[in-house]
């Protein structure tokens, strides 16, 4: 522990935000850097508890408490306090492979499992961890990382997304050739296209992929394995294969006039925001579908932070307005009693795109207890009205909640663009039928508790392709363990081929 003493001495801070009044009208990160002696007062903040739950990474009432990478936080935190910068570096990287992500975009469950929560505010852990890996990059001691030697065994990772990524940059470690398949244009799966460049800028993803490279990782771009490479040719080159494709079935909302013109889901919304920032690097072949929200009226339907994207993403575009439906109950302020530390905290909270519409307009842009009845269009079949009613939460016989209607509560919006963020139903089907990999009862691919094989044989899965929708932390998480799962068969399989060789010639 650097100052025993520092979470008395130092209260909590965090990188300052950029006014909402100037960011809205560029694409640039959120936040301001800090400086190292502030940072170091909120490294002194740290108490090195005798157990401390911010790197514990488990599930209580399923929902995660602490890192689910088990980050070494208090060690790298006292390095920092100390100003030793590279050996935090050489701390934190022991756990995270890409700790330029989870420092950006990762909601900090490790905080909210600090010890200091229960009586102060916890420990700016995401901050430091941000500039630690920052700090690294600026003196060049982010490497390649080349093994000294080859297993001559191939692996193909299918999904390029930050389970996808893990994986084969813990592959590559371990020797094996590697090469990752996007169907997309540009690798990064959700980095890349699914948040927004104010969150995430897509240089710092650029910057990991070309390292990657340089570490000998092949990324097969604007493929779609199981339409555009057939399944059986994966299994046929590859000696085994990780599905990492992550949860692309977006879920929809069926209700009279979804079929009208400007309704769409959400990730279609993003990736085309995404697509026009990632045009500044990189030459696209297709023709980009651009969805824009200027000058509109727009609708997002969904509460969760894809739709608080669609928000921030409209604000940027100049829409003339944007509400915010969510179905569910307003939640509380503080904690309520059935919802204790370290329990992952069930209360409101106000993101980056609320503070801005609420410089802006003076309001927050959410409505609680929202459900939308239908959608009515003009004679061109374009979208104009959404209908909504307002519902209270109530049990049935068994027990189970169910929104009821109440009357007289009917609503009819002016909408010129609905964005549907409803969560997503589990991974396309096509690829995993074609392997004849097993699903659980919700349509993810089906491994045994603790594991990331199939039950076929040399394949795994990992990320939201196999837990279902989830945070990049357990993404890069389970692509970790995926890759040391898959070389442990592949070092047996090896010995295997090897005694058999041994036997033939006896």
């Amino acid at each position: 522990m650097g100052d025993p003493q520092g979470f008395l001495k130092y209260e909590r801070k965090t990188p300052e935000e950029r006014p909402s009044k100037i960011r809205i009208n560029d694409w640039e990160e959120l936040y301001i850097e800090m400086e190292k002696d502030e940072l170091r007062m909120q490294a002194a903040r740290c108490m090195n508890c005798g157990t401390p739950f911010c790197h514990s990474g488990i599930l209580i009432n399923n929902m995660v408490s602490g890192c689910p990478l088990n980050n070494l936080i208090p060690e790298w935190n006292d390095l920092v306090y100390r100003n030793l910068w590279k050996e935090a570096y050489e701390r934190l990287i022991e756990t995270n492979s890409f700790p330029e992500f989870t420092g950006r975009v990762c909601p900090a469950p490790c905080e909210k499992a600090c010890v200091n929560n229960l009586v102060k505010d916890p420990v700016s852990i995401k901050s430091i961890e941000y500039y630690i890996i920052e700090e690294a990059f600026k003196n060049g001691w982010v490497e390649e990382d080349k093994p000294s030697y080859s297993t001559g065994k191939k692996v193909a990772v299918v999904g390029s997304g930050p389970a996808g990524l893990s994986c084969a940059w813990e592959l590559k470690r371990y020797g094996h050739e590697v090469t990752v398949f996007e169907k997309y244009e540009y690798p990064g799966g959700l980095l890349t296209y699914g948040i927004p460049n104010m969150k995430l800028d897509k240089k710092i993803v650029k910057r990991r992929i070309e390292l990657m490279k340089k570490s000998g990782i092949q990324f097969k771009t604007n493929i779609d394995v199981g339409k555009d490479y057939p399944a059986q040719k994966l299994k046929e080159e590859f000696d085994s294969v990780v599905l990492c494709g992550g949860t692309a079935k977006a879920r929809d909302l069926n209700v009279e006039g979804r079929n009208l013109k400007g309704i769409y889901f959400a990730t279609e919304f993003l990736k085309s925001a995404n697509e026009r920032i990632l045009s500044q690097f990189i030459k696209s072949e297709k023709d980009i579908e651009e969805i824009s929200a200027k000058g509109k009226n727009v609708i997002v339907i969904g509460g969760g932070d894809t739709g608080t994207d669609c928000v921030g993403v409209s604000l940027r575009q100049g829409c003339k307005s944007v509400v915010q439906f969510e179905i569910m109950d307003k939640p509380p302020l503080l904690r309520r009693q059935n919802n204790p530390w370290p329990e992952w905290p069930k209360v409101l909270t106000v993101d980056y795109a609320q503070e801005e519409y609420a410089e802006l307009f003076g309001k927050d842009p959410r409505l609680y207890n929202i459900s939308t009845k239908r959608f009515v269009g003009d004679a061109k079949g374009n979208v104009k009205e959404v209908h909504t009613v307002e519902v209270e939460w109530k049990q049935d016989k068994t027990g189970k909640l169910f929104p009821k209607e109440i009357d007289g509560t009917e609503k009819v919006w002016k909408a010129d663009l609905v964005l549907l963020a409803l969560g997503f139903l589990g991974p396309e089907k096509y690829l995993i039928e074609q392997l004849n990999v097993e699903t659980d009862k919700r349509s993810n691919v089906k491994t045994e508790e603790g594991k990331y094989s199939t039950n076929v044989e040399g394949i795994f899965s990992a990320g939201d392709m196999r837990r279902g929708q989830s945070l990049v932390v357990w993404a890069i998480n389970e692509g970790k363990q995926a890759a040391k799962e898959c070389n442990e068969y592949l070092i047996s399989s090896n010995n295997n081929n090897n005694k058999q060789r041994r036997l033939k010639t006896l």
